[in-house]
This record gives C-alpha cells, sequence and structure tokens, in this order.
C-alpha cells in the first residue's frame, strides 16, 4: 500500500466552516476511497482561540453525508501537531475548520493517504 499526500494548503480559519479537500466553503463531497489522516499545524492559536474540527462520511454511496467526528482545540496547543485517527473514509467524505472563538489564524494542513 502506497502512502501519499492527497491535499495539502494552508488556510486562514474564519467563523465561517472551511472545508480542505473541497478548498471553499462549500462542501463537495470526496469519494476517492482510502485511509485518510488529517494533520493540523495548530501553533498559530494563542490564548482565547477555539477551533472546531470535524470529518464528515456517508454510511452508504446514496445516504447522507453526516458528521462522523469532531473535536474542539483551544488556546496555545502543548503539542501544536494535531493528527485526527486514521479513518476508513469510502462514499462521501470531507474534513473541515472553523473558528469558534478567538481571532482568524493562519494554518497549515495536509490530508495523508493510504491506497
Amino acid at each position: 500500500m502506497a502512502i501519499s499526500e492527497a491535499f495539502q494548503a494552508s488556510v486562514s480559519v474564519t467563523a465561517t466552516e472551511y472545508f480542505l479537500a473541497s478548498a471553499s466553503t462549500t462542501k463537495t463531497d470526496q469519494t476517492v476511497d482510502g485511509i485518510y489522516q488529517l494533520w493540523l499545524d495548530l501553533s498559530a492559536m494563542l490564548a482565547g482561540d477555539e477551533y472546531r474540527i470535524r470529518v464528515y462520511e456517508r454510511i452508504s454511496s446514496a445516504g447522507t453525508t453526516r458528521v462522523a467526528m469532531e473535536w474542539v482545540v483551544a488556546g496555545v496547543q502543548a503539542e501544536p501537531m494535531y493528527v485526527t485517527p486514521s479513518l476508513i473514509l469510502l462514499h462521501g467524505w470531507e474534513f473541515s475548520l472553523q473558528k469558534l472563538a478567538g481571532t482568524d489564524r493562519t494554518l497549515e494542513w495536509s490530508i495523508r493517504k493510504v491506497a
């Protein structure tokens, strides 16, 4: 099985949910099957900042995309490299970031894939 970087960029995280693989505030379901993991550099976060990280997926190809997992990170991070679990994603997935409180910050991120 090969490991690759499926998507990578940086984004200014605002109060509007931003979909990483779609590179947009509009979600476009990703349908390339694989084992995916999101890596985030949260070193720019300061006291008062709070961000939500979500992963979306469908149960079946004809199903509705729903939030599968969600994490909230707040303040200065003692360990600024944040990594989600490796997830088996198939039918219509996406990762997102959204600011819940604090200041807009630019974060680097990478979605890595095993296929």
